[in-house]
């Protein structure tokens, strides 16, 4: 794992640092997971992706319901 050097305001500093404590997390951690989040695609993606294909879809269950059973009938 490589070190880097941040510059940041003095004031986010602070309230970082002090959201890391509240969650019971380092700020280097915190830091390191927004990143994370930020530029890695993460396997759990996956069901967001899904569900924003989903929206996209011009498709209707025409108001029919189904129960859990309905389901599992293949």
């Amino acid at each position: 794992m490589k070190n880097i050097t941040l510059s940041i305001e003095e004031d986010v500093l602070q309230a970082g640092r002090e959201y890391a404590r509240q969650h019971n997390v380092s700020f280097n951690v915190l830091v390191r997971r927004l990143i994370e989040q930020t530029v890695v695609r993460k396997q759990n993606r996956w069901l967001d992706d899904m569900f924003s294909l989903m929206d996209k879809a011009n498709v209707s269950s025409s108001g029919e319901r189904w129960n859990r059973e309905d389901l599992y009938r293949v």
